[in-house]
């Protein structure tokens, strides 16, 4: 049997995202995520939780969210499960945590009445570099438009 693991998370940057390298330069980034989810109650009442997620962003995409992104900003990610583990040195114990490693993210645009103060770019996935092929210029149609049939007449009144 295949194994899958994916994980697909919308929700609200709880901190400012911290941006390092490693020694070989690349960049790393950890951000908290709350992503809410809203329920009903047994009496009808609306019952909201919250969930709150580690992220590890790397490469361009940890620089992108450092740059665009911050504090209450909304923030679509894709990304895996993995767990973190080590020893505790104070205690010596095995300490574990699952966290999201990030393949790819979305910024969602300004949250009203929040934000870091940093510029916001607009929607975007950073998952790979792409190039964008140069917009081509089209003619405009001589002579008439074949989907209404007639000339167009360039002094026509306009009604409105």
């Amino acid at each position: 049997m295949a194994n899958l693991n994916k994980v697909m998370l919308m929700g609200n940057v709880t901190r400012d995202i911290e941006l390092r390298y490693t020694p070989k330069g690349t960049a790393v980034a950890d951000i908290g995520l709350a992503v809410n989810r809203v329920r009903s109650g047994e009496g009808g009442e609306r019952i909201e939780e919250t969930t709150f997620v580690d992220i590890t962003l790397w490469g361009r995409t940890a620089e992108v969210a450092h740059q665009y992104s911050g504090k209450g900003q909304p923030l679509f990610v894709e990304g895996r499960l993995h767990m973190d583990t080590w020893v505790d040195k104070a205690s010596g114990g095995n300490r574990s945590k699952l966290k999201v490693v990030a393949d790819n993210i979305q910024l969602m645009g300004t949250r009203s009445g929040g934000g870091s103060g940093q510029q916001q770019a607009p929607q975007q996935s950073q998952q790979a570099p792409q190039q964008q092929a140069a917009p081509q210029q089209q003619q405009p149609p001589q002579g008439g438009s074949p989907a209404y049939g007639g000339p167009i007449e360039e002094n026509e009144d306009i009604p409105f």
